[in-house]
């Protein structure tokens, strides 16, 4: 079963930087968006190497569920953690979500997700990595992997906003509504009844970059940068052989620390976190 440490351990055992060359020489994108997706894919799978036939079979073997950009998340590990990635080619850009507010944790529960996520495996609740890559139009120059209750707040928080405005919306008189998992969906506004209105939420929050501004991460110097930030409750739950590898893997470059981090429900708190950091200068 695969994990986010032995999707470390592949990046640092075979860094690709120049993603769109990689992915294009093997018929495997057409774009730099693809190539980091399937970047993030190979990272897992450890299919960098691998023909287009054995990879597919190797997903087979790690993967439970692939999405795609209408219908996060993009990976669910077999009984393991979701995967969604975005891209941005600025290095402080804010992450747009559409109309998917950040989660701190993927419930199956979710109106957001589709029947073959629902039932890709037997689930609840699982925890949700974003891996977000700073990009040009040809490599990606930086890549966080950092876990959703890192910088999220609980869905709570979320779900009280989203359900005020749809019932603030639905409270509309002589307005015909429409089922929809929206904000909300307005039939034939006009006398006619020809016209009808789609109300969307359109999500974003900041970078970690900007988010963990207060512990000087980002190096822009680099040529890349691999960052990965995660509860240290979470690092500790991961099997013995994958944390002992990181824990003892020796670069200039590499670093393993133990910090604190901010609680995204209450900043004052301090919740313990790992951080992992690999450097291409």
């Amino acid at each position: 079963m695969t994990n986010i440490l032995k999707a470390i351990k592949n990046i640092m055992d075979r860094p690709i930087i120049q993603l769109r060359d990689f992915y294009t020489g093997r018929n495997r994108a057409n774009s730099i968006g693809e190539s980091l997706e399937n970047y993030v894919k190979d990272c897992f799978a450890d299919t960098f190497e691998l023909n287009e036939a054995d990879r597919i079979t190797h997903f087979n073997e790690v993967f439970s569920y692939l999405g795609n950009q209408n219908n996060p998340p993009d990976i669910i590990l077999k009984n393991g953690d979701a995967i969604e990635t975005k891209k941005v080619q600025s290095l402080n850009s804010n992450l747009a979500l559409n109309s998917s507010y950040p989660k701190a944790k993927l419930f199956s529960s979710s109106p957001m997700l589709t029947k073959a996520c629902k039932e890709c495996e037997t689930w609840v609740e699982k925890d949700i990595i974003y891996a977000i890559g700073h990009t040009s139009d040809i490599e990606v120059k930086q890549l966080w992997f950092i876990y959703g209750d890192c910088f999220a707040a609980d869905k709570e928080v979320y779900d009280r906003i989203k359900d005020v405005i749809s019932s603030g919306v639905n409270d509309i008189s002589d307005i015909e509504f429409t089922e929809t998992k929206e904000l909300g969906k307005v039939k034939k506004v006009d006398p006619l009844g020809v016209t009808d209105l789609r109300i969307r939420g359109m999500w974003h929050i900041e970078n970690p970059n900007k988010i963990f501004s207060y512990l000087g991460l980002s190096d822009s110097k680099a040529k890349f940068q691999l960052l990965c930030l995660i509860k240290k409750e979470k690092f500790d739950s991961f099997p013995e052989i994958d944390k002992q590898y990181l824990l003892t893997f020796t670069n200039e470059n590499y670093l393993i620390s133990d910090i604190k981090i901010k609680s995204p429900n209450n900043p004052v708190d301090l919740m313990e976190a790992k951080l992992i950091t690999f450097k291409i200068l």
